[in-house]
C-alpha cells in the first residue's frame, strides 16, 4: 500500500479523509496523537516540518513523495486520481481559489474564535483582551461566511460540482459554523453542509480512527486550538 496518512480527527485531518474515501484510494493510516506532542517527534518532523497534521507519503516506483499541509495534500490526491479537481484550466484555478480562500481565512478565523473561547473560560486570562480578540475574530468569520453563502446561490456546490473546494471547507464548517453565529442567517451554507453530511464517504471518513486513541479530560483541557 503506497499512501501513508498522518493523521488526527481535526477538520484539517478529516478535509484528507473525506478525499480518500471519495476517491476510492486504499491509505494506511498512521494516528498522530496531537494531545500529547507526537506531532513535535523527530519522526513525524521528517515529514512534516512544520509538525502539524495531516501529512501523507507515497512511496511511488519512481521515487518517494511527501506532502504536508492540507490544500497542498488535497491537490496531489486530486492529481493522482483525476477525481473532484477539473483537468481544464478555468475549472482548476476556480476550486485552488476556494482552497485557498479556505487556508487563509475561513480555517484560521473559525480556529482563532474556538481558541479564544476557551481562553476566556480561563481564570488566568485577561477579560477585555479576549474579548478584543472574539469579537475581531467572529466579526472575520461571519465576513467569510457571508462570502460563502453568497458563493452557493444557485449552487449545490462551491464550484458548482462536488470538488476538493467543499471537501476542504465542509469539516470546519460542520464543526465550528457556531463561531460564526447561527446558521439560519445562511440557509445556502445550511443546505450545502446538509448535503454533503449525507455522503456515505464523507460519513466513513469521520469515523477514521474512532477509538485508536483515548484521552482523558486532563488531555483534553490542555489544548485549545487544532
Amino acid at each position: 500500500m503506497s499512501l501513508q496518512l498522518y493523521y488526527f480527527g481535526t477538520p484539517n485531518g478529516h478535509k484528507v479523509t473525506i478525499a480518500l474515501e471519495e476517491m476510492g484510494l486504499a491509505y494506511q493510516l498512521h494516528m498522530i496523537d496531537i494531545l500529547r506532542g507526537q506531532q513535535t517527534s523527530p519522526e513525524f518532523l521528517a515529514i512534516s516540518p512544520n509538525g502539524r497534521i495531516p501529512a501523507l507519503v507515497d512511496d511511488r516506483p519512481e521515487g518517494r513523495v511527501v506532502v504536508f499541509e492540507s490544500a497542498a495534500i488535497l491537490q496531489y490526491l486530486g492529481r493522482l486520481s483525476g477525481l473532484f479537481y477539473p483537468g481544464d484550466e478555468p475549472g482548476r484555478v476556480a476550486v485552488d481559489s476556494w482552497l485557498f480562500w479556505q487556508m487563509s481565512g475561513l480555517g484560521p478565523m473559525l480556529g482563532q474564535v474556538n481558541w479564544f473561547a476557551r481562553a476566556a473560560r480561563k481564570p488566568d486570562r485577561d477579560p477585555a483582551e479576549t474579548s478584543l480578540a472574539l469579537h475581531r475574530f467572529r466579526k472575520e468569520s461571519a465576513r467569510l461566511f457571508a462570502v460563502l453563502e453568497q458563493q452557493l446561490q444557485g449552487r449545490d456546490y462551491i464550484c458548482g460540482a462536488y470538488s476538493l473546494a467543499d471537501m476542504a471547507c465542509w469539516p470546519w464548517v460542520d464543526k465550528y459554523h457556531a463561531n460564526a453565529g447561527d446558521l439560519a442567517h445562511y440557509p445556502a451554507i445550511a443546505s450545502w453542509r446538509a448535503r454533503i453530511a449525507e455522503r456515505p464517504a464523507v460519513q466513513r471518513a469521520l469515523r477514521v480512527g474512532e477509538g485508536l486513541i483515548q484521552h482523558d479530560a486532563s488531555d483534553l483541557a490542555t489544548v485549545f486550538r487544532h
